[in-house]
C-alpha cells in the first residue's frame, strides 16, 4: 500500500428529515444564497418548497438559478456566474444530482475570479478560492456531494472535461434517501453504474498488488450497489435500498476507495466524457455501454486482478480452480448479465454509435487524456478499446 493523505472536509447529514437543516447550515456561511436546481422534478416532488421554507426561516435571502440540464453546459454556468456576482451571492446551494452539484461548484469557483471559468478545466488557471457550496442530493451517482471534482461541457467544442481541486469540496451535504424515491428506473440504474464504474477504475488500474483492505472494501461496495439497485428497481420506495444506494455511491468517490492505491486512472470516464459531450447521452448509460468492452480489453492485459474481483463480488458463481483468464471471463459474464437485468445499454451500438464514429470519440478523448496526464491512453489505444464496445 502506498503512502497517502486522506482529508475530506465535507460534513454529511444523512437520513430521514435532514432536509430542514439546509437553512441553518447555509446561514452559517452567509445570508445571500444562490439555489441551483434542475428542471421540473425538484418542484414536482416537493423538495424545492421544503428547501425554500428552511432558508426563509433561517433568514437567508435566495436567488434562484434553475433549468440545469444533464451534462451541464459551460454557457449556463457563465450565466450563473454573472448572476452570482450581480446579486452578491455569499453561498451556493446545489439541489439535485451530479450535474446540478457540479454546476454549483463551477459557479462558486467562477464567481470569485475575473477570468473565464473554462480555464480551470483546461489547466490554464488554478483555483485559489471559491464561494462555499452546500448540497442537497436527490440522485445518487457521481459522488460530487462529497468530493472535490466537477464536470462541465463546452457547448461549442463539445468537450466534456472534468477538474478537481481541494477548494471544491462542499461544506455540508444533506443526504436524505427519501428524496430519491421519485428517481425513475432508468436513472436509478444509470446512477448505480456510474458509482460502480468509479470503483472499478480504481480497482483495476492500480499497479499495487498488495492492497487487501482496499480490495475488500471496494468489492463490498460494488456488491452493495448492485443489491441496492435491484431493491430500488423492484420497490422504488424501499428506504433501506435507497439508503444503501445513496451512501455507497457517495463512498465510491469520496477519496476512501483510492486511498493507498497509488496512481490510478479513469479510462472509462475518459471515453464516456467524450461520448456524452458529443452526443449528449446520459452519463451512466454511456458507461454501461463501454463497460463490457473495456473489461474484455482489460482481461487481455491483467486477468488475475479481474479474476480476483469476480471472486469478491460473485463468490458462488466463479470457479475457484479455473485459470485466471477463465475466471476473469466469468466475472465479465456476470456483470454483463446484471447490466442487462437492470435494462441499461451494453454496447455503443445500442446507443446509436457506429464504428465510423470511433475516430472522432477517440480524438476527443485523447485531448482530455493529456489534460488528465493519462498519456498512455493514445488515440490508437482508445480506438482499440472503443472497437470492442461496439
Amino acid at each position: 500500500m502506498h503512502n497517502f493523505v486522506f482529508h475530506n472536509p465535507t460534513k454529511i447529514l444523512f437520513g430521514k428529515q435532514t432536509l430542514p437543516s439546509i437553512g441553518p447550515e447555509t446561514k452559517a456561511f452567509g445570508s445571500r444564497a444562490m439555489l441551483i436546481y434542475g428542471r421540473q422534478s425538484l418542484k414536482q416532488n416537493g423538495t424545492y418548497q421544503q428547501i425554500v421554507q428552511s432558508l426563509a426561516a433561517a433568514g437567508v435571502e435566495v436567488t434562484e438559478f434553475g433549468n440545469i440540464q444533464a451534462n451541464p453546459l459551460l454557457s449556463r454556468v457563465r450565466e450563473g456566474i454573472q448572476v452570482a456576482k450581480k446579486e452578491k451571492v455569499e453561498v451556493v446551494i446545489g439541489a439535485g444530482g451530479g450535474s446540478v452539484i457540479d454546476t454549483a461548484k463551477a459557479i462558486a469557483a467562477g464567481a470569485v475570479v475575473e477570468h473565464d471559468v473554462w480555464k480551470f478545466f483546461t489547466g490554464k488557471k488554478g483555483v485559489k478560492g471559491t464561494l462555499p457550496v452546500n448540497t442537497v442530493l436527490t440522485l445518487p451517482a457521481s459522488g460530487s456531494e462529497m468530493n472535490s471534482g466537477m464536470v462541465l461541457t463546452h457547448d461549442e467544442k463539445k468537450q466534456k472535461f472534468g477538474f478537481g481541486h481541494r477548494f471544491l469540496f462542499p461544506k455540508t451535504s444533506i443526504l436524505d434517501p427519501e428524496l430519491s424515491y421519485t428517481v425513475p428506473p432508468d436513472y436509478t440504474a444509470y446512477g448505480a453504474v456510474d458509482a460502480i464504474s468509479h470503483i472499478l477504475e480504481f480497482y483495476l488500474t492500480t499497479a499495487d498488488p498488495d492492497t487487501p483492505v482496499q480490495d475488500r472494501f471496494m468489492e463490498g461496495l460494488i456488491a452493495s450497489i448492485m443489491n441496492a439497485c435491484n431493491r430500488c428497481l423492484t420497490h422504488p420506495r424501499d428506504y433501506g435500498g435507497r439508503a444503501s444506494l445513496m451512501w455507497s455511491a457517495t463512498l465510491a468517490l469520496n477519496g476512501l476507495t483510492a486511498a493507498g492505491l497509488g496512481r490510478v486512472g479513469f479510462p472509462m470516464h475518459l471515453l464516456e466524457h467524450s461520448l456524452s459531450g458529443l452526443y449528449n447521452s446520459a452519463h451512466g448509460a454511456g458507461l454501461a455501454a463501454l463497460l463490457p468492452g473495456w473489461l474484455h480489453y482489460y482481461k487481455e492485459t491483467a486477468p488475475e486482478r479481474l479474476a480476483m474481483l469476480g471472486k469478491g463480488i460473485f463468490p458462488e458463481t466463479i470457479s475457484a480452480n479455473a485459470p485466471p483468464a477463465e475466471r476473469a471471463e466469468q466475472c465479465i459474464t456476470q456483470l454483463l448479465q446484471w447490466l442487462r437485468e437492470i435494462n441499461v445499454p451494453t454496447s455503443l451500438a445500442e446507443m446509436g454509435v457506429t464504428a465510423a464514429d470511433i475516430p472522432t470519440i477517440a480524438e476527443h478523448s485523447s485531448g482530455l487524456a493529456k489534460i488528465w496526464r493519462l498519456r498512455e491512453y493514445s488515440q490508437p489505444l482508445l480506438e482499440n478499446i472503443l472497437t470492442r464496445c461496439c
